[in-house]
C-alpha cells in the first residue's frame, strides 16, 4: 500500500485539518529558521575572530624557534630563517608573509617613560599583512625599507609620553649581552580606536632591532592564508618541509585566550541549536500523538481491512515528511531572509560595545557578517525533515497498537 495511493491518502489526511497542518509546518519552520540564523551567526562570528587574530599580526600560521611555545622568550631566533621563508612561500594559497623580532624596551622622553614591547618588522610585508597598521588612522607615515633610527608608536603611547611627530625617543632594549640603548625618531603615530591596543604599538625596522640588540634574524614568520579552513593541512605540509628545525603553530597557540573564547562561543551556539531541534521534535511528536488519538477509529478500520503495522508506520512517516518539507520552505523563507541580511548588511557592533574593537592585541572588525551559501538548503531540509520524521516514529508505533475491536466498539 506504500506508493501513490499512500501518498494521496497521506495528503488527504493532512489537509483534512489544514489549520493544524499549516501551524505544524510554521512551527517546524520557525524552529529550523532560528537554527539557520544561529548557525550563520556562529559561523560568521567564528570566522571573524579567526580573521581578526590572524590579520593582527598572529597569522593563520606562524614559524617560531623550537621551544618558543613553552617559554615565549623573545631572545630565541629562527634557525635558517631564509630557508623557512622560502618553504613558507612555496605553500599554495599563501596571501602574505611577514617576519618580525620582538624585544622588551623602555621608551623615554624628558622625564616621562613607558615600558613596551618593541617589534622589529619588514615595513612593506607588515603593512600588507597587519590590519593594526593598514586599517587604522595614521598621523605621519609608516616605516619604509631603508629607514634607520625611525619608529612608529601608538596614539595612547604618544599621549603618555607627550610626544609628537619628529620627536626623538630614547629607547633602552634588552640586548644579547647587556642592556643597550638607541635614539629613534617618531615618523608615525597609529590610532586604532582602542586605548589599550594603542599603548602596545611600537614598530621599528628589523634591521634596527638586529643592530641594537645584537640578535640576528627574525624570531617569528607569520603566514596569512587565503582561506582559514586550510590551516591544519598547510600546517602539516610546512612542518614536513621544515623537518623539525623550527616549530609551526597556529593562531590559537599565539592567542590562546581568544581561541578559547571562540571555541566557547561555538560550543554554546551548537548547544543552543541542539535545544531548538529537540523542542521542534517534541512539538511535532505532540501534534502527531494528538492526531493518532483522534484517528483511532480510522486506524482500526485500516487494520480491519488488512493494513499491516509497517504500512501504518509508513503512512505516518509520509505525513511527517510532508510536514517537514513544508517546514523547510518556511525555514528558508524566514531564516534564509534573516541570514541573507546579516551576510550582506552585517551587524554593527558599535551600537553594542562602543568604539573599542580590540581584545588584547587583536583588532576586531566593527561589523559581523553571517555565513551564507548553499548549506542553508541542506540545513533546512536536513533539520526539518529529520526532526519531523524522528518525532513521528513513536506516534506511528502507537498507531499500530490500536485494537480494531476496541476502537470500533460503540458505547
Amino acid at each position: 500500500m506504500i506508493g501513490t495511493v499512500s501518498v494521496k491518502y497521506a495528503l488527504r489526511s493532512l489537509f483534512r485539518h489544514p489549520r493544524r497542518t499549516i501551524l505544524s509546518m510554521v512551527g517546524v519552520g520557525i524552529g529550523c529558521g532560528i537554527g539557520i540564523f544561529a548557525t550563520s551567526w556562529t559561523g560568521g562570528s567564528h570566522e571573524m575572530q579567526i580573521r581578526a587574530a590572524s590579520e593582527s599580526g598572529s597569522g593563520h600560521l606562524r614559524i617560531v624557534p623550537s621551544g618558543w611555545v613553552e617559554t615565549r622568550e623573545n631572545s630565541l631566533r629562527i634557525t635558517d630563517w631564509k630557508r623557512a621563508v622560502r618553504e613558507a612561500q612555496s605553500l599554495p594559497d599563501v596571501k602574505a608573509i611577514a617576519a618580525r623580532a620582538r624585544t622588551n624596551g623602555l621608551l623615554a622622553f624628558g622625564n616621562r617613560t613607558a615600558g613596551v614591547q618593541v617589534a622589529g618588522v619588514n615595513p612593506e610585508a607588515e603593512y600588507d599583512s597587519n590590519r593594526i597598521v593598514n586599517k587604522s588612522s595614521l598621523e605621519g607615515r609608516y616605516l619604509r625599507s631603508g629607514d634607520s633610527g625611525k619608529v612608529v608608536i601608538g596614539k595612547a603611547l604618544a599621549n603618555r609620553l607627550d610626544v609628537e611627530l619628529d620627536d626623538d625617543l630614547y629607547v633602552t632594549l634588552t640586548g644579547r649581552d647587556e642592556i643597550r640603548s638607541d635614539m629613534l625618531r617618531i615618523v608615525g603615530i597609529i590610532g586604532t580606536g582602542s586605548r589599550d591596543l594603542d599603548a602596545t604599538i611600537c614598530h621599528t625596522t628589523l634591521n634596527d632591532i638586529e643592530r641594537t640588540t645584537g640578535y640576528e634574524g627574525p624570531a617569528e614568520i607569520s603566514i596569512l592564508l587565503e582561506d582559514h579552513t586550510l590551516i591544519d593541512s598547510r600546517r602539516r605540509e610546512l612542518t614536513e618541509k621544515l623537518a623539525g628545525t623550527n616549530d609551526v603553530i597556529t593562531w590559537k597557540e599565539v592567542n590562546p585566550g581568544l581561541a578559547a573564547n571562540a571555541e566557547g562561543d561555538l560550543a554554546f551556539m551548537r548547544g543552543l541549536i541542539g535545544i531548538i531541534v529537540i523542542v521542534v521534535c517534541l512539538g511535532i511528536a505532540s501534534a502527531q500523538l494528538t492526531a493518532v488519538l483522534e484517528r483511532r477509529r480510522e486506524f482500526a478500520i485500516l487494520s480491519a481491512l488488512g493494513m499491516k503495522g509497517r504500512q501504518v508506520i509508513g503512512l505516518m512517516v509520509l505525513e511527517a515528511l510532508v510536514v517537514g518539507l513544508g517546514g523547510a520552505v518556511v525555514a528558508l523563507a524566514l531564516g534564509g531572509s534573516a541570514t541573507y541580511y546579516i551576510a550582506t548588511k552585517g551587524v554593527n557592533f558599535a551600537a553594542f560595545i562602543g568604539e573599542d574593537f580590540s581584545i588584547g592585541n587583536v583588532l576586531l572588525d566593527p561589523y559581523l557578517y553571517g555565513s551564507f551559501g548553499i548549506w542553508l538548503l541542506w540545513y533546512a531540509l536536513g533539520v526539518s525533515v529529520t526532526a519531523t520524521v524522528v518525532a513521528s516514529i513513536y506516534p506511528a508505533w502507537l498507531a499500530t497498537k490500536v485494537d480494531p475491536a476496541d476502537a470500533l466498539r460503540t458505547v
